[in-house]
């Protein structure tokens, strides 16, 4: 009778594992009622803390003069608006335009590292085809955007995939990369995750990262999740998860209202940076993760990955792009006011023009701060190019993007003109072969030298 008992245990364990391989779709249905209950606990917890502070005024209003009143009165008028307003940023982050502008990123400090080690716009493959330097588990395929002129890597199955050319991470670190997700877009579909371990066999154990819920291993390990779609549609999610030395330390998860179906806000820039134990994420300009104890210290990594945990519908899919690995950090003021030259490739332009883009803000507001600083010194701005296109063409561009760039600190910063003069070099003086997209990404470059 025992052994019919034991028997009987493990055909049902056995059962439940093959019920979650056999049907990964209700896996991902699970996975998602349990964001449903965490969001109704969170609720719930708010509800009571409201209901307790409405007790605690209560008292307060026997107590207090007709004044007081007054005053508790006006203080949950603010509080109304302040929930109010919680709602129009949501409204007015997703309407109109998806592109984000300067005027939305003054508290955005993301400033990337000096040296560029990794990049991908998938130039090099062609449409349709998986990337040649990347590896999965899965399927996926390159496609084109609108609104974009590189190619998307579009993934919407349970999948793993990563680059295989990115080997090494030092302990400070900046990754960036655009996303997007189809404008319809299923709760029930699993998070699109980034991440970074130091498994040397990430394309061998398979294992350790494509399950649907959460990670297992024992290595050092960190995964930031992106969802558009939470519970009622109106916010996205997104998780964050730790692991070291066979322990997690993190498994966080919370609303965001950077990247939501709602109101079309699906076409996003990513922005992580790695300083030793901390963690920052930020989704366009918002920041929406920063945790000083994200990695046991003197943890170690080599290898990115981006895993999809399944959607349940074959149209709705996510889409990368743009990849940008950094590392070192750039020293601003010394660089410029005691060595004399400060180089940045963390200005960033849209493809053939002089435009810059809006993640360049902290890069800019770094140099900013500098030069307010040192009101003294004149500064000559820069601009070089890489190869692609003809030389003439170039050196216009270049001069162009370095006038751009002092345009910016004084319409923004309100830097003086007359501190500033520009020129371009074209493509003329390359830091890094032209044959690599990491070495034209080095030499798309803005230098700021004393004079």
């Amino acid at each position: 009778m025992k052994r019919l008992f034991i028997l009987t245990l493990l055909l049902l364990f056995i059962w439940g594992i093959n019920a979650q391989i056999i049907d990964p779709g209700r896996a991902a249905r699970r996975a998602a009622e349990n964001r449903v209950n965490r969001q109704i606990d969170r609720g719930i917890n708010k509800g009571m803390d409201k209901a307790e502070e409405g007790i605690e005024n209560a008292i307060k209003k026997d107590k207090n003069s007709s004044s007081e009143k007054g005053s508790t009165n006006k203080s949950k008028k603010n509080g109304g608006d302040r929930n109010q307003n919680d709602e129009d940023v949501v409204e007015k982050s997703n309407g109109g335009s998806n592109t984000p502008s300067f005027s939305s990123y003054g508290k955005f400090d993301f400033v990337p590292g000096e040296k560029v080690i990794a990049f991908e716009d998938f130039s090099q493959d062609a449409l349709g085809d998986f990337p040649a330097k990347w590896n999965t588990n899965g399927s996926g395929e390159l496609v084109k955007l609108n609104n974009y002129s590189s190619k998307f890597l579009k993934t919407l199955k349970q999948t793993v995939f990563y680059p295989e050319f990115i080997k090494s991470l030092p302990e400070n670190f900046t990754v960036e990369f655009d996303l997007s997700s189809t404008p319809e877009f299923s709760f029930y579909n699993g998070f699109l995750i980034v991440g970074f371990t130091n498994e040397p066999n990430v394309g061998i154990k398979w294992s350790l990262f494509n399950k649907f819920g959460r990670k297992s291993d024992t290595k050092n390990t960190l995964e930031v999740g992106f969802h558009p779609t939470g519970a009622g549609g109106n916010r996205g999610m997104t998780l964050l998860e730790s692991f070291g030395h066979g322990n997690q330390i993190l498994d966080s998860e919370d609303e965001q209202s950077a990247f939501v179906t709602k109101g079309s806000k699906t076409n996003v820039h990513v922005s992580i940076w790695r300083q030793k134990s901390r963690i920052r994420v930020y989704i366009d300009e918002q920041k929406i993760w920063d945790i000083p104890r994200a990695f046991p210290d003197g943890s170690k990594v080599n290898s990115l990955y981006f895993r999809n945990n399944g959607s349940e519908k074959e149209d709705q899919a996510f889409f990368i792009s743009n990849l940008r690995v950094a590392v070192g950090a750039p020293d601003t003021r010394n660089k410029l006011i005691t060595e004399g030259k400060f180089v940045t490739t963390g200005i960033l332009f849209d493809v053939n023009s002089d435009k810059i883009k809006p993640s360049s803000y902290g890069v800019l507001k770094d140099i900013a701060n500098v030069l307010t600083e040192n009101e003294d010194i004149k500064v000559k701005i820069v601009g070089h190019t890489d190869s692609d296109g003809d030389d003439a063409s170039n050196l216009a561009l270049s001069k162009k993007r370095a006038e751009s760039v002092k345009k910016a600190l004084s319409s923004q910063f309100g830097i003086s003109e007359k501190m500033i003069t520009t020129d371009g070099m074209g493509e003329s003086q390359p830091v890094s072969l032209n044959t690599t997209p990491e070495g034209k990404a080095n030499n798309r470059r803005v230098e700021f030298i004393k004079q």
